[in-house]
């Protein structure tokens, strides 16, 4: 049995909290905040055993074998060196810092004290991007040419939600275009060119996206959007020389539909319960077990090229933190 504590207490926390009940051998043992207050509550409604008053509590519990961090953009970076200091395996939520510096020095600390961590990347373990990904190798859509994914949702949004607050890493490219970015990246690898642009609301995040990444090799492109100022399909389509494939929700996909010329449609669902974080869950229980330092399908180098790619794309669209 793994035993997990969580730090933080919203709605993620929360998410991650009701779908670990669907990953066998986890059990939820504890939770910490900063609010002693929030951390009962949680543990009330979660019936979770223990509730710490502190980061640095939690870290120090020694039924605790991993710790899922799910605060906010902004103290990722805190949250899981906290952890990591303390000789605690970490998942940490995406984006896993505000920048790629403060992200290399987290996997640094990590190897240096032989600690488990990873991103909570959950597009990259969930099984049906992994099949996806596998029909992809195989060519059963030939060479790939184009890979199309968006993220937008609509709030609308106070300036102080972390969606568009500054001191909280808010704006579109981290919460919502780190998915488009990652499903990109996880079909065709860094890109050789990146274009980007975007609409800056007054708290000085982005709004309103896009993002065009090119290939030298292959000869492909990637067209990616994310926003807060619509709600957009939120598809991810994947069109090679012999057919293309559908991905809705992609970011949490149960589905795909294949596309190939002179054939109908075929649909594939792959239905499962609650979100789908049990999935990373899973995964991070799977490494604890085998030893590893670093999950082979979230690994550390590659946590580090996406948020190099985001750097270059905030570096474009004039967000800074």
């Amino acid at each position: 049995m793994t035993r997990w504590g969580i730090l933080a207490t919203g709605t993620i926390a929360a998410k991650f909290a009701a779908d670990l009940r669907h990953a066998p051998g986890a059990s939820l043992v504890a939770v910490g905040s900063r609010s002693v207050e929030a951390a009962k509550s949680f543990a009330g409604r979660f019936d979770v055993p223990r509730a710490h008053g502190s980061w640095e509590a939690l870290a120090a519990d020694p039924d605790v074998d991993v710790i899922y961090v799910a605060t906010p953009h902004s103290a990722h970076f805190e949250a899981a060196m906290t952890c990591l200091r303390a000789g605690k395996p970490v998942l940490c939520e995406k984006p896993v810092t505000l920048d790629r510096a403060s992200a290399a020095e987290l996997v640094s600390t990590a190897r240096s004290t032989g600690v488990f961590f990873m991103e909570a990347m959950w597009t990259r373990v969930n099984p049906t991007v992994r099949t996806v990904l596998d029909l992809i190798a195989d060519g059963t859509i030939g060479r790939v040419t184009t890979v199309q994914a968006d993220f937008g949702i609509y709030g609308p949004f106070p300036p102080s939600h972390r969606l568009r607050a500054r001191e909280l890493g808010g704006g579109a490219l981290l919460d919502l275009g780190i998915y488009p970015v990652t499903m990109a990246h996880l079909v065709l690898g860094a890109p050789d060119h990146i274009r980007a642009w975007a609409k800056i609301g007054p708290e000085g995040t982005d709004e309103n996206t896009g993002i065009v990444f090119g290939y030298d090799e292959s000869a492909a492109v990637a067209a990616l959007t994310c926003g807060l100022v619509g709600t957009t399909p939120v598809e991810a389509t994947i069109t090679g020389t012999d057919g293309r494939i559908e991905l809705p929700t992609f970011f949490m996909a149960d589905r795909y539909t294949l596309h190939r010329p002179g054939k109908d449609p075929v649909t594939v669902a792959n239905p499962h319960p609650g979100h789908g974080y049990q999935f990373e869950a899973l995964e991070v229980q799977r490494c604890l077990a085998e030893g590893l330092l670093e999950s082979p399908l979230v690994p550390h180098a590659t946590t580090l090229e996406v948020m190099g790619l985001l750097d270059e794309i905030r570096s474009q669209i004039g967000v800074n933190y």
